[in-house]
């Protein structure tokens, strides 16, 4: 009988149970995906469906080179077939020795590579790489913490994530994405963080600053779990690559807490983004464009309870690029927030940062602003004077013959960039790009095919410069020397990452020495100078003025494919009409932006010619070199590399012109330091024309009523006759 008591006993404790415990209970610690895949899954779900091209770049590379070839054997073939004919009475070894060579242009013609062996001698000696005058200087840039709150630059060395007081959410995240021990940034922000102080930070590329904002955030958020469904993280960041890769690292973070992350970028649909924002998500990654999008067309959303604001590369989002969309986002925040800058070239003037309306800010500066990462090795080559053109042929025989995978190309501009990808395509190398003038879809595209292995060079312009994380590049080469040395601190960084060793080569024209002395000025290891044999420079210039007719030829492949494309939208735009009527299309309504189609105008022009007519001392010289360019239609050579570099000098001096711009009167009078008395200086004699305009003395007044006198007029080199009350002067 006991064993059947016990049973009912047990039967009427779970009963009880089951009423007390709420079977919708969710443990706040959630299991998560530990592939990092997942992350990307949504994004590449919200490419816009955009109807596909008929062929790739790539297609009509290898159309235009299989074409070139089969062309090549003909000719080759119809050559022989000549000569034979020409030979025939002609003696018997002869012939055999024609035989002979014959079949060795057959091998040629067989084997993927179009050299001799006489040239196959020169494309493989081997260039030179040694320490020249170009010696590093070890300096310790040490700078005064003037006019910030506090300096939190100096942090605890033995620091772990376990003694940062992270929740078990994020110390699970941060074991299964294999970090291990903090970096030097992780240790100094993450305390200063959790603290709610607004952060000033700076530390050198690829030391992990996403995760150094992101997991105080975090932390914060699961501290203080929401009363009401409202945003209360902001990220902005630059570039639509740099926003998918923080939305892929926090999501990770976020993977094991019930945080919800959204991103609004550009290239993306726009329809999916609102109603991801109209569920209120906890922290938003957006770019400024796409921002203020939103803002002004998605009724529900707003930044009014934003409390942690954060931008990353800060001091590219306060540059003059964004500058009004800047002030529209700050306008509409919350005025109590913390603010977080992060940037590897943070400047370190407050004023600069006077926008953003920082409150005591801690600043933490792990490098200086001009430190590139540790193990990078800088490479220089010199361009000769007169030798601008050879620049192509370089990058080609660098590629070809020394670093041939997980190399990232810079150009200044977009067209080269897209000529770069033809011409070593071509070459019959795997390449990529990745620029402006490319949809969302190719340029995601192009970075996954880079990343997984699939293309071995991704040529690039300084889209791809900021904050990209690609894993295993092992080389960037800068075809121009960047605007400035900041944005030669984020090229080169795109290698080197995470403790890891990198190199850069930089091509460097008599124009671009001045930046080059600063860098190694900057320098920390040793700089080395490279040098390229130069009958293996001739081989590939040669090489690349034969293949123009096939550049043209991709590029007329491309002009017909765009034609038929825009053919095409222009009969589905007609379809639509005839099926809906214009009524039903006119009552879609506008997207409408915080600036009138004028003032986008407006703006716009004053930029293009800001581009052009910046220096007086250019214009000219400017204005002559597009007219030429212009009348040819094709550019040489030398006139592309020129144009690169130009694009670069003319960004370099509207900085210039900008930093001299007078500073903005406030209301608050400045701080001035108080003044070191100097020692006496001589006193610089005033000109004869200053002395007159400020003496007023009755001596000086009739002297000036009188004229000058005869000893003054023999000193100017003037003869003045008094006629009829005027002076008339004649030189001697």
């Amino acid at each position: 009988q006991g064993p059947i008591v016990l049973g009912r006993k047990q039967k009427a404790l779970r009963k009880n149970r089951s009423a007390d415990f709420n079977p919708d209970f969710v443990f706040t610690e959630k299991e998560g995906a530990y592939d990092g895949s997942w992350a990307m899954a949504d994004v590449m779900s919200q490419l816009k469906k955009k109807q596909r091209a008929a062929t790739t770049l790539d297609e009509k590379i290898e159309k235009v080179r299989k074409k070139r070839k089969t062309e090549d054997k003909e000719a080759k073939s119809g050559k022989s077939e000549k000569e034979k004919e020409a030979k025939e009475g002609s003696e018997p070894e002869e012939q055999e020795d024609f035989e002979g060579k014959d079949e060795e242009g057959s091998e040629d013609e067989d084997s993927e590579t179009d050299y001799s062996s006489a040239d196959e001698n020169i494309l493989t000696k081997a260039g030179r790489c040694y320490r020249g005058d170009v010696r590093s200087r070890d300096r310790k840039l040490e700078r005064e913490a003037g006019g910030f709150f506090e300096d939190a630059s100096q942090y605890d060395e033995n620091l772990s994530f376990q003694d940062m007081n992270l929740s078990r959410p994020l110390l699970k995240a941060i074991t299964a994405m294999g970090f291990k021990q903090p970096t030097p940034i992780q240790k100094a922000c993450i305390p200063v963080g959790l603290l709610g102080k607004d952060i000033c930070a700076c530390a050198a590329t690829g030391t992990g600053k996403t995760a150094a904002f992101a997991l105080p955030v975090l932390e914060r958020l699961i501290y203080k779990p929401r009363q009401a469904p409202v945003t209360r993280v902001l990220v902005l960041v630059p570039t639509r690559e740099l926003g998918i890769q923080v939305h892929s690292v926090t999501k990770q973070l976020a993977q094991f807490c019930n945080i919800t992350v959204c991103l609004a970028v550009g290239g993306l649909d726009v329809k999916s983004q609102e109603a991801a924002l109209r569920a209120a998500p906890d922290i938003l990654i957006a770019t400024p464009g796409r921002l203020i999008d939103h803002l002004h067309n998605c009724p529900s959303f707003h930044l009014s309870s934003i409390e942690v604001l954060i931008l990353d590369e800060a001091d590219r989002m306060l540059d003059e690029y964004f500058e009004e969309q800047m002030k529209e986002i700050i306008r509409m925040c919350s005025h109590h927030r913390q603010t977080m800058l992060f940037s590897a070239t943070m400047t370190d003037e407050v004023k600069d940062l006077a926008s953003v309306s920082l409150k005591n800010p801690v600043r933490i500066f792990v490098n200086s602003n001009t430190d590139v990462a540790p193990f990078l090795r800088q490479e220089f080559i010199r361009i000769r004077p007169n030798r601008e053109g050879d620049r192509e042929a370089i990058v080609a025989a660098l590629l070809t013959r020394t670093f041939t995978d997980h190399v990232m190309l810079f150009t200044q501009t977009k067209k080269q960039a897209h000529r770069m990808h033809i011409l070593l395509g071509l070459m019959g190398l795997q390449v990529g790009e990745l620029h402006g003038n490319l949809s969302q879809t190719q340029r995601l595209e192009a970075l996954r095919r880079f990343k997984d292995e699939q293309i071995d060079i991704l040529v690039a312009t300084d889209v791809a410069a900021r904050g990209l994380d690609i894993e295993g590049v092992k080389t960037v080469i800068n075809f121009t020397m960047p605007n400035t040395i900041k944005h030669y601190v984020h090229r080169v960084g795109r290698t080197a990452r995470a403790g890891r060793a990198g190199r850069s080569v930089s091509l460097v024209g008599e124009e671009e020495r001045k930046m080059l002395k600063e860098i190694v000025k900057a320098a920390k290891a040793p700089v080395k100078a490279r040098i390229l044999p130069q009958d293996v420079i001739l081989k590939f210039r040669d090489k690349i003025e034969k293949m123009e007719k096939d550049v043209y030829a991709v590029l007329q492949l491309e002009a017909e494919e765009k034609e038929m494309q825009q053919s095409e939208a222009q009969i589905n735009t007609a379809k639509r009409l005839l099926e809906k009527g214009k009524e039903a299309l006119n009552h879609e309504p506008e997207r409408s932006w915080f600036q009138t189609k004028e003032e986008r105008k407006k703006e716009k022009i004053a930029k293009a010619l800001q581009e052009f007519d910046l220096a007086l001392r250019g214009k000219k010289k400017r204005k002559k070199f597009m007219k030429d360019a212009k009348k040819k239609g094709e550019m040489t050579a030398e006139e592309r590399s020129q144009f690169e570099i130009l694009k670069a000098q003319m960004f370099a001096e509207r900085l210039a012109k900008r930093n001299r711009r007078a500073k903005r009167a406030r209301a608050m009078p400045e701080e001035e330091p108080a003044r070191v008395p100097a020692k006496k200086q001589k006193q610089v004699k005033k000109s004869v024309f200053d002395e007159e305009l400020t003496n007023t003395s009755k001596k000086a007044l009739k002297q000036y009523r009188a004229g000058p006198s005869f000893e003054e007029r023999k000193q100017l080199g003037l003869h003045h006759q008094r006629r009829g009350g005027n002076f008339k002067s004649k030189s001697r």
